[in-house]
């Protein structure tokens, strides 16, 4: 292979439709491919790994990674000519594979054995029997099940896999899991101009925004990229212009051939699955979103219990429909108690496909709505008056300025979550929200680089059910406590970014579970009624940089399982009350420069399981009080620190691990 390229996507596909073969032909274009093949190989040929697992989105270039596996002398050489591709798919005839696999590899038409578990029983006895080398390749498994019916055991057999799927491949030892990148910009770009020019390199005088938008809307997909080419193809630099500014840069026919490519792994979705994914739809576009925001919706509007819900999102990362990222500065677990700390993103394509299937979806069943701001308004009177509209269980209205008076006069009396999100200094809150008498989850965000000064916040009093509150870049005047004392239900309040809410405290927190206050640049001083929280679950305050001290109450939490207080460069000392929160099992006092020593009370948090200090730079000592910690099981900090647990470990903690970290604080995680 003569240059270092990729083929442009899964329609090599169609290279291979028998269920056979040892492959001859090659794709006619290669883009990135050498170090990919490289990669694998390296997995491949370890002598301890029997089975590769290849893992990326659909259009990704999987099956043209497999194929050209298939016809790499090195590979050749190392099995012996004993390459079988098979082609699995989402529904495949598990006999007539087996039936294949069983061919090239005994060199004689299987016996006449009906049941698929005998024929793998039979063919299992073969490889163990024999020990010439044998490379299988699955390409595109979609569930374990059928996998396991297609894997055998054997000194010289080794399997890589194809899937859309993570969770499909094993996890155990012998197997190794290799994430097929995307393409890189340059890569991404000769992909592009090979399809629509037949150049394999951009010319010189390409207009650079068009090359902007071409990475923006395909993201290193191969097939989107290949697509994109050939709907462009034999057109003008300004037509390319104006049909990607305009969101038109694909045909119908193409993008029909795109999203058909992405979409069966939407399909093979069940109902509350696919539900689920559709309400990525009502957040802004190409801004990342917060995982414990949309787990609100799922828990409060879908029903789903909160680990479920995760699960369910982690499912969807499994199948490449969205991405875990964090705004951590250390190695976060993805689990659903890290939800605050966890954001989503999506690639353009599999978002646009999400919209159009969401899109699909309400015109039959009115379950989300999502409106913006147009010369007429909001919505037209034909709209105010459908009945979808006033059906819609969750509602996202994304506006510039808006005045009090700009807001319709509707009612929505059916819906459970609602986003508002505007680009504005200034923002009233709509007076349709004392219609909302079933709503349970309320996200205001301004989408604005500075902070907007939000009014009508006394609406809420008008709203019983409501059990989440998140604002984000808000600025707040001061609430009056008549005012919102009759929020009865309210069980979270994730404030993000805002200003003038030091009396927080003046809300019913008395069944507040989850609190959450964030990037707040005005507080200095915690009341100390904010810790009257005794139903508290989470509680985190973090990057408050003018804040110095906490109030002693903080023992009044004692249901408290996970408390943050990162990024307090400010605070001087914990408050010795922290010892009565026995039920506490993480506690987070990163970047916290300013503390000295820890209070002895700390001993007393015997359910303690993880404890991060990293980057609290002036902390030199430990009381010996940590020894009694017997439960904890992960300490992170820096170097030093780190000698003086490893002491306590040797001592009475001893499955306690001991993670160094170098400092690396980041605020890189709020760029949108």
């Amino acid at each position: 292979m003569g240059s270092d390229f990729l083929d442009s996507s899964e329609m090599a596909d169609d290279f291979m439709r028998s269920r056979d073969d040892n492959v001859s032909e090659k794709p006619q274009f290669y883009v990135g491919l050498e170090k990919r093949l490289a990669d694998l190989k390296e997995l491949l040929f370890h002598s301890k790994v029997s089975v590769v697992g290849v893992h990326c989105m659909g259009g990704g270039g999987k099956t043209t990674l497999a194929l050209a596996l298939c016809n790499d002398l090195q590979v050749k050489d190392y099995s012996h000519n004993n390459v079988i591709f098979v082609r699995v798919s989402q529904s495949p005839d598990l006999n007539g594979i087996l039936d294949t696999i069983w061919e090239k590899i005994t060199g004689s038409k299987r016996p006449e054995i009906k049941d698929v578990e005998d024929a793998h029983i039979e063919l299992q006895q073969f490889i163990l029997n024999q020990s010439k080398p044998i490379l299988i390749i699955l390409d595109d498994v979609w569930s374990k099940e059928i996998l396991e019916k297609l894997l055998f055991e054997g000194s010289g057999c080794k399997t890589v896999i194809t899937t859309r799927n993570k969770s499909t491949i094993p996890t155990n030892p012998s197997t190794q899991l290799y994430q097929l990148p995307l393409l890189g910009p340059k890569d991404a770009l000769s992909l592009f101009s090979f399809w629509a020019t037949g150049q394999t390199s951009i010319s010189s005088y390409t207009d650079a925004n068009i090359m902007q938008e071409v990475e923006t809307k395909c993201g290193g997909l191969p097939l989107a990229l290949k697509l994109l080419g050939s709907s462009l193809q034999g057109e003008s630099q300004d037509a390319w212009k104006n049909k990607l500014s305009n969101g038109e840069y694909m045909s119908d026919y193409h993008k029909e051939e795109l999203f058909r490519s992405l979409q069966t792994s939407i399909d093979s979705l069940d109902d509350v699955t696919k539900e689920c994914l559709l309400d990525l739809e009502i957040f802004p576009k190409d801004r990342k979103i917060c995982v414990d925001a949309l787990l609100d919706i799922w828990v409060y509007v879908r029903k789903l219990q909160k680990h479920d819900a995760f699960a369910l999102l982690s499912e969807l990362a499994n199948k490449k429909l969205l991405n875990f990222t964090s705004k951590s500065r250390g190695s976060t677990t993805i689990s659903y108690k890290n939800a605050s700390e966890l954001y989503i993103s999506q690639h353009n394509v599999v978002r646009d496909l999400v919209s159009y299937l969401a899109n699909k979806d309400n015109a039959v069943h009115s379950k989300r709505l999502v409106i913006t701001r147009r010369e007429s308004g909001l919505l037209s009177e034909e709209e105010l008056i459908n009945d979808s509209v006033l059906a819609t269980q969750i509602l996202s209205v994304l506006t510039e300025p808006m005045e009090e008076s700009h807001w319709p006069d509707i009612e929505f009396p059916e819906t459970e979550a609602l986003l508002l999100a505007f680009t504005s200094r200034e923002y009233f809150l709509p007076s349709f929200l004392k219609s909302m008498k079933k709503l349970k989850v309320l996200m205001v965000f301004s989408c604005c680089t500075k902070k907007a000064t939000v009014k009508g916040l006394d609406v809420l009093s008008s709203l019983p059910q409501l059990k989440s509150v998140r604002l984000e870049r808000l600025v707040s005047p001061l609430v009056e406590k008549q005012n919102i004392e009759k929020i009865q239900s309210l069980e979270k309040i994730s404030l993000s970014l805002c200003e003038g809410f030091r009396n927080i405290s003046t809300f019913d927190t008395t069944k507040i579970q989850y609190f959450n206050l964030d990037h707040s640049s005005d507080l200095e001083e915690l009341p100390v009624e904010i810790c009257n929280m005794p139903s508290a679950l989470s509680w985190s305050i973090t990057n408050c940089h003018l804040l110095q001290s906490l109030p002693y109450g903080f023992g009044n939490m004692n249901h408290l399982i996970i408390l943050r207080l990162s990024a307090l460069p400010g605070l001087k000392e914990l408050p010795v009350s922290i010892g009565k929160l026995e039920e506490l099992e993480y506690l987070d006092i990163s970047v916290c420069e300013r503390l000295k020593e820890l209070p002895k009370e700390i001993g007393q948090l015997k359910k303690l399981r993880k404890f991060d200090m990293s980057e609290c730079s002036r902390l030199k000592r430990l009381p010996t009080a940590v020894c009694e910690l017997s439960s904890l099981k992960l300490v992170v900090c820096d170097e030093k620190i780190g000698k003086q647990w490893m002491r306590a470990k040797n001592i009475s903690i001893p499955e306690l691990r001991v993670e160094i970290v170098e400092a690396r604080f980041s605020l890189d995680w709020l760029d949108d």
